[in-house]
């Protein structure tokens, strides 16, 4: 259930509703926009009397949320989220380029992709330290060490880092990493999502490759039901029955889960079709069809790396994405919306010019 509340309501008989709400188990979270704020009610609101609501001065509408996602619905929050991740904003306009290997592998590899990726536009470095592996016997990562190295990369660098945490009793390890990512296979990890859902700290949460999207949604409410409302929603492929490429990347993922949620959407085009010949085009196209961001896989050898180096660019071909990616931006991007640099000779901006 969402109050939607007249401008300029009453202070103090706003903060005698909010109580009275909490008198009722009931968990009332404000989200104030430029010209209108809403109350978006947590528990069970059945036996809730509208009427009794709608009588309130302060009171200018009430509706149901159908929907069993309430914190990630946009009813609750209309106005898109804004995820600050070490001071890089995700999300209402800012869009991000993750990019950086899918395995840390060594200082040298780790610090001279982050200073190429950098140099190249990438805003926030990703580096896998915990890896889960089909097989037993593949590389697992660095683990705890891979963790040092990326933040030594941070340092070299400045760039926010982003790796993905498997385990719970890991969360200590990641208390320097800017966000956590929740692979794919534990997007229904319910425990892992409730402990980061305790965090003050954003996370990364991939859809799983049989996951529909409301399931992604569920399991960002998990996160965002402990108190964490810093997530960010990652489309990275889906299984189906198409076997030329790893997944079937889901773009169609982008309109959908921004009608339904206020939470930003990042694309990942190297897990999402396992060839690096195919990342540039899906990244432009998630580019053009609104995402808030990529995450792409970059590797200063891809043919030599110990995971993933099939669907990994190599830095001068993510150079060569990136200044594609920034002219589509200049050519879709809406009115009043930040681009994400200042457009190269000859590109042309069609709304913001």
């Amino acid at each position: 259930m969402v109050i939607i509340l007249k401008p300029n309501a009453d202070e103090g008989q706003l903060q005698h509703l909010i109580q009275w709400l909490k008198e009722q188990n009931i968990d009332p979270r404000p989200c104030v926009g430029e010209h209108q704020t809403i109350l978006g009610l947590v528990g069970d609101t059945s036996q809730i009397d509208i009427s009794s609501l709608l009588a309130l001065d302060i009171v200018e509408d009430v509706k149901r949320v159908s929907e069993p996602f309430k914190n990630a619905n946009r009813k609750f929050h209309p106005t898109d989220s804004v995820i600050n991740a070490g001071g890089v904003p995700i999300g209402g306009g800012h869009f991000q380029v993750i990019a950086g290997p899918c395995s840390v592998e060594s200082e040298e590899q780790i610090v001279t992709v982050a200073r190429q990726v950098k140099a190249a536009g990438a805003t926030i470095l990703r580096g896998g330290a915990f890896k889960p592996r089909t097989s037993p016997y593949a590389f697992q990562g660095l683990q705890a060490e891979g963790i040092r190295l990326l933040l030594l990369a941070k340092q070299e660098t400045g760039l926010p880092i982003i790796s993905e945490i498997m385990d719970a009793a890991h969360i200590p390890l990641f208390e320097e990493v800017d966000i956590l990512q929740i692979g794919a296979r534990n997007m229904q990890n319910f425990e892992l999502l409730k402990q980061v859902g305790a965090l003050n700290k954003p996370v990364l949460l991939k859809r799983g490759p049989a996951a529909t999207l409301q399931e992604l949604l569920m399991s960002a409410e998990y996160i965002m039901a402990g108190g964490n409302s810093q997530v960010i929603l990652c489309e990275r492929g889906i299984r189906t029955f198409e076997t030329t490429t790893r997944y079937t990347l889901d773009l169609s993922a982008v309109p959908v889960l921004k009608s339904l949620s206020h939470l930003p959407v990042v694309i990942d085009p190297s897990h999402g079709t396992g060839s690096a010949s195919l990342v540039p085009s899906m990244a432009l196209a998630a580019t053009a069809a609104g995402a808030d961001g990529l995450i792409i896989e970059v590797h200063n050898n891809p043919a030599k790396a110990l995971c993933d180096g099939p669907q990994s660019l190599t830095p001068a071909r993510f150079a060569t994405l990136m200044r594609k990616v920034a002219a589509v931006r200049a050519a879709v991007c809406e009115e009043g919306a930040e681009p994400p640099e200042k457009p190269k000779e000859g590109d042309v901006c069609i709304r913001c010019t």
